[in-house]
């Protein structure tokens, strides 16, 4: 069964952009982005035997956007870093931030382009050049109940800069969060993002996301989605200059009933450069998972080395995986691979440690572990990992 529409009509929307915040578009580009926003068709899977969410008519109730119900902090530990709101940038910082908002594609998506109508807040990172922040920094999202908030974040770093930068985003009971994030980085600059995502069973959170790498830049782009009853995210990396290495990491785990709906693309524009995506998901009750991964090899992108591998795990019958890579290569003197696999716990495995004296159950639960491990160790900071590991475990439980 479908989602419910919103009983909202376009109309009212449009009137609701009147009383949303300046920064950081003008009220013309927000009118804009709305129209781009009814006009533009989602590219996800149409409800079905399996999918229960029509994203064609998926949006929140005009009267639930509402900023007063959110909260948008942010923790920085380096005063050489700017990390500010989006108004503050506005306000202080416009010429950096003009040279990030609007750079990548985040906003040419059908949800990217609802979050810029209405962005209420969010963050600005800058990095200077030459600088290596050491401690993490971290931007947390919060929606209250039966709310909906349009959280932007855009990160710029100047060449030869590295940052960590850690988003948390949380939802209370009936949320609807629709945000974007845009990473802008300068020649041989190494930028780390990484996003938990842990809603209240009843919430819904769509993100666009997008990063323009610079020359022999790395970007490394990581994402845990482990609770809500909708999780989507569309992630689109445009390699356009050679010597980049962009790594990506994704970790989904829908229990009950819930529903991820991830798409990846990366665009290899330029030759001579790296990606990498590495996927595992699992699903359990009547969790749903669909994962689609492209990459995209333009004819000139000579050198191209690019590798997906996503791997699902089914622990119920009723549970559901759709995996679908995508490869297009238009170059000749390249190195691309990519894998996918879908299944159960392995018998002989379960066997195995039930023969070393294990319980059946804490066996199940070591293997379904050890399966997201790959994934987890890709995440930034010990901590974060091992929180990471504490949520999959209580999944499992």
């Amino acid at each position: 069964m479908s989602e419910p529409s919103t009983a909202s009509s376009p109309q009212e929307f449009y009137e609701r952009l009147g009383r949303t915040p300046a920064a950081p578009f003008t009220q013309e580009e927000r009118r804009v982005a709305l129209d781009r926003f009814f006009a533009l068709r989602s590219g996800r899977e149409k409800p079905g035997r399996f999918w229960r969410i029509d994203f064609e008519t998926l949006s929140p109730s005009a009267a639930a956007i509402d900023a007063g119900a959110s909260e948008y902090l942010a923790e920085n530990a380096d005063s050489s870093v700017i990390v500010c709101d989006l108004a503050t940038a506005s306000r202080e910082h416009p010429q950096l931030l003009a040279r990030a908002l609007g750079k990548t594609r985040a906003a040419q998506t059908k949800f990217g382009a609802l979050a810029a109508a209405f962005a209420d807040g969010g963050t600005f990172v800058y990095i200077p050049a030459d600088r290596a922040s050491d401690e993490p920094i971290v931007i947390r999202y919060a929606a209250g109940a039966q709310a909906a908030i349009f959280p932007w974040t855009i990160v710029l770093a100047e060449r030869g800069s590295r940052a960590t930068i850690v988003e948390r985003v949380t939802a209370q009971a009936g949320a609807f969060i629709c945000g974007a994030t845009e990473i802008v980085t300068g020649d041989h600059a190494d930028v780390t993002y990484a996003t938990l995502q842990n809603l209240d069973d009843s919430a819904r959170a769509i993100f666009s996301r997008a990063a323009a790498p610079g020359r022999d830049a790395r970007v490394a782009l990581s994402t845990a989605f482990l609770g809500g009853a909708l999780s989507a995210d569309e992630l689109v990396v445009a390699i356009e200059h050679p010597g980049s290495e962009t790594t990506i990491s994704g970790i989904f785990f829908p229990t009950g009933t819930q529903h991820v709906d991830v798409i990846s693309t990366v665009e290899h524009a330029a030759g001579e450069a790296a990606s990498d995506t590495l996927v595992k998901s699992a699903a359990r009750d009547r969790g749903q998972v669909r994962y689609l991964g492209n990459i995209r090899i333009a004819p000139h992108a000579q050198g191209s080395d690019a590798r997906l591998r996503d791997d699902a795990l089914l622990l119920s019958p009723t549970a559901h995986v759709d995996s679908v890579p995508a490869l297009e290569i238009g170059a000749n003197d390249v190195k691309a691979y990519h894998g996918a696999t879908v299944g159960a716990l392995d018998a002989e495995q379960i066997f195995y440690l039930q023969s070393r004296g294990i319980e059946a159950g804490a066996a199940e639960r070591m293997i379904a572990l050890g399966f997201f491990e790959p994934a987890v160790e890709r995440f930034p900071t010990a901590s974060l990992r091992d929180e990471i590991r504490a949520a999959l475990a209580a999944k499992l439980a």
